[in-house]
């Protein structure tokens, strides 16, 4: 898979340009005046998963002020959390040129139940924006086998809360929330409104009403377009004030006020017109003879960045002039309108929909598949012209299960572009970016009319010498000081070793403490389980101090859960559909994991510092057999034992520096004290360099190591480590597994039986088209006749989202 994506185009703000109507000044604003904070995304193989399986995501971290991947942090921490608000894994992903990817494991071990669980990721730095930088998913995970066993409860369950709920209809059922262009309804001023109704659990439900004013005399009707929300027009009248007679599908009626009306004042409002986007500020005779001439500024601001600002006179009732969409950026943009005092007078949400000069296909080999059959994805990503276009994009193969609804979920458009910049929870995000919905603009500027902007903090943000600023992880940070045994006195031009050994690496480096005993290990690069063996030596190189460590890693994020109802569409349909294709193909509940109480002896755990040896010796039936530990020291390779003398070959007969169970031997009797029947192996380490961890005088007289390990019964007790020492394991970079596909010329009997009705096809983390603008992949489909779904999530080198879907079929036909 690639992982050499880079991106090497720089965000320019270059909204300066002609206004057609008014003369603007437009502000010069430098973006790198302000904060570089960072907006996450998350694409997963799915929404719905079953206990025994594996959750993939893909990770995109871009600049929150133009959605160009952001090479900043390199640590992001992405959370799964439970029901119960407990985070139950946790991965710290890299992040390469804002792109990571990386998995969980739904099984017992994690303490997995059936249920609702929210996805969490951010990076430290953008912590110290407030929690609307930090991303959010809920997924459900779901046990087949139990659900099945539990379905006549769960319908009682189901029947019980249905009752429960029509209870709470009769007393209120629904709610119904009015929302004036602008912000506030004025006097003898047509005025917009957007309204919005939710059922008693806050999901959307539809509504006809009609508006009365205090006069009883009805004023229009309205009626709900798309998720509880519609739009209204007229013109208030001076002195009277007006309700709504609302009525719901079911037929509940409700009777609830519209905002008061305002004697004076100035709104603004936007429109469309012939694909022009329209500007007005209005007012009412009143206003305009109390304030002749008024001075009013209008600026408009995207991301928390003015890109368009001007000051006018008004001596009309009304004023209007055009956006051009070439000006302003993709996205929403917060239009105010202020005063001469600066006081804000009205403010409206608008979205701007850009064309781009970029195509972007999905394209499959067949419309239909045979079972197991080899299927062929084409991605391009070009021009209109047929120029290649940078981008990184994840793909997603799964199996519908029956279910072929769209349901419009979250996608990488409607985060970046939307989701993340309003105020609240969007219902169907994804449907304001289906570009097959003739409706959706008119239908997200409804959204934008009863959902308020997000308060981003982008004036207030601390500065960057606060001291609970939170910094920009490059890597992991090792630090602390080192001062004197017993008291608080720092020590000076101490020098520390730090050992940091993996499974694949080991290194070792070296620091020197400041004038107050600080030292500091920066952008230290390690993935998975790490030992860790620090110690610190005074300027005559004696072993001298204690090492106080600081916290290697912060704290998460508080965890807040919200009680509310959460149904992911079609989730009994779907849980059946699977059992059903488990049971054909003989998936039994005993092959997806179960809680398996393992018992035995508990581990030695030994922490050493050189990581992988040069050799291994691994004792077996004959080691007991033998006398002494000398005999077993003269079986393992490159060891040569005289004389109870023991040296490596090829170390100029340099004594070696012994471990028993990663503890150095200071006694030379030490050894004597192992029987050959308690060594479970013996490493082999080359090289006197490592001896300077260890508390020794002459490290440069040793030649190699030599770390025996038992199964803990010898009479020779670990002795506690020295103050001046510090040994532990780290949990390092999460190593991202690779997905597991079957393959016809390469059979795994065990693997491949599940992996033959699988939920997830297909996942590729890293689909970067070529110069050329092209990619391709293939895999192999399962054996079930099912309807596949293809999803590709990305995002350009220019910094434009992309989402694309196709689907296709396995049918066999013999």
């Amino acid at each position: 898979m690639q992982k050499d994506f880079i991106i090497n185009k720089k965000y320019v703000l270059g909204f300066l340009g002609s206004i057609f109507f008014l003369p603007f000044w437009v502000q010069a604003q430098n973006i790198q005046n302000s904060y570089d904070i960072e907006k996450i995304y998350l694409h997963t193989d799915r929404l719905t998963y079953f206990i025994g399986e594996d959750l993939w995501y893909k990770a995109y971290n871009v600049r929150a002020t133009n959605n160009l991947l952001f090479y900043n942090s390199n640590i992001l921490y992405v959370e799964l959390i439970s029901a119960d608000a407990k985070i139950i894994a946790r991965n710290k992903t890299n992040l390469e040129m804002g792109l990571g990817h990386g998995d969980f494991q739904l099984q017992d071990s994690l303490d997995v139940k059936p249920g609702k669980y929210q996805l969490r990721a951010y990076t430290n730095w953008n912590r110290n924006f407030g929690d609307d930088f930090v991303f959010k998913k809920d997924i459900e995970i779901i046990d087949v086998f139990e659900s099945k066993e539990n379905t006549k409860v769960a319908q009682k369950s189901v029947l019980e809360t249905q009752k429960s709920n029509r209870e709470v209809a009769k007393q209120n059922f629904y709610k119904v929330e009015f929302f004036p262009e602008g912000g506030s309804l004025l006097e003898n001023v047509a005025s917009v409104v957007g309204f919005k109704a939710v059922d008693s659990n806050g999901k959307p439900t539809g509504i006809k009403g009609e508006i009365y004013d205090s006069d009883n005399e009805l004023v229009t009707a309205f009626e709900s377009v798309h998720d509880g929300m519609g739009k209204l027009q007229f013109v208030p009248m001076e002195g009277k004030s007006y309700y709504a007679k609302v009525k719901s599908p079911s037929g509940e009626e409700l009777k609830t006020g519209l905002p008061n009306v305002l004697q004076q004042g100035y709104l603004i409002s936007f429109r469309t017109i012939k694909g022009k986007n329209i500007i007005s500020i209005t007012t009412n005779e009143i206003t305009l003879a109390k304030n002749p001439n008024a001075f009013l500024t209008v600026v408009c601001k995207a991301k928390g960045i003015s890109y368009l600002e001007t000051t006018q006179t008004l001596n009309e009732t009304s004023l209007s002039f055009e956006l051009p969409k070439d000006k302003t950026p993709e996205g929403i943009s917060q239009i105010t309108v202020y005063d001469s005092n600066n006081k804000p007078q009205s403010e409206r949400l608008i979205y701007i929909e850009k064309e781009h000069d970029l195509e972007v296909e999905l394209l499959t080999d067949k419309p239909t598949y045979q079972p197991n059959e080899k299927a062929t994805l084409s991605i391009s990503s070009n021009s209109r012209s047929g120029e290649g276009k940078s981008a990184s994009f994840s793909l997603s193969v799964t199996d519908t299960n029956g279910v072929e609804n769209d349901n419009f979920e979250s996608n990488i458009c409607s985060y970046f572009l939307m989701e993340s910049d309003i105020r609240g929870k969007v219902d169907h995000p994804g449907y304001y970016f289906d570009t097959n919905n003739p409706k959706r603009l008119e239908h997200l500027d409804n959204l934008l009319l009863t959902q308020g902007w997000r308060d981003f903090v982008w004036k207030t943000m601390p500065q960057a010498d606060e001291k609970n600023l939170f910094k920009v992880e490059k890597g992991i940070t090792i630090s602390g000081k080192v001062k004197q045994l017993f008291a608080d006195k720092p020590l000076v031009n101490n020098s520390l070793t730090l050992a940091l050994s993996g499974k694949k690496n080991r290194n070792i480096f070296s620091a020197i403490t400041d004038s107050i005993g600080r030292f500091q290990f920066e952008n230290l690069m390690f993935a998975g389980k790490t030992n860790m063996y620090l110690n610190t030596r005074d300027e005559k190189g004696k072993f001298r101090g204690e090492i106080v460590l600081d916290s290697i890693e912060r704290a998460p994020i508080p965890v807040r859960l919200k009680k509310e109802l959460f149904l992911l569409p079609d989730t009994n349909q779907i849980t059946e559909n699977v059992l059903n294709k488990f049971t054909a193909f003989g998936v039994k509940p005993e092959n997806v994991l179960k809680e398996v109480e393992v018992k035995g002896r508990k581990k030695n755990n030994v922490i050493v510092p050189y990581g992988v040896p040069d050799y291994r010796f691994v004792a077996d039936a004959t080691t007991k057999s033998l006398t002494t530990i000398y005999d077993v020291l003269d079986k393992v390779p490159s060891v040569q034992v005289v004389d109870r003398g023991v040296t490596i070959l090829g170390e100029h007969n340099l004594p070696p520096l012994i471990l028993i169970d990663g503890y150095q031997m200071l006694e030379t009797n030490e050894l004597d004290w192992i029987s050959p029947n308690d060594v479970v192996k013996i490493d082999v380490v080359r090289g006197g360099e490592i001896a300077q961890l260890f508390i020794l005088e002459n490290p440069e007289t040793l030649g190699g190591v030599i770390s025996i390990f038992t199964n803990g019964n010898r009479g020779n007790k670990p002795k506690k480590d020295p103050l001046h020492s510090i040994k532990q394991e780290l949990e390092c970079f999460y190593t991202a597994r690779v997905f597991y596909m079957p393959d016809s010329e390469k059979t795994n009997e065990e693997l491949d039986k599940n992996a033959a009705v699988r939920n997830t096809i297909y996942w590729n983390p890293y689909v970067h088209p070529d110069k050329t603008g092209n990619a391709t992949v293939n895999y192999f489909n399962t054996k079930v006749e099912t309807k596949v779904k293809v999803a590709l999530e990305g995002i350009t080198g220019s910094g434009i989202p992309v989402v694309r879907k196709t689907f296709y079929t396995i049918k066999n036909s013999q």
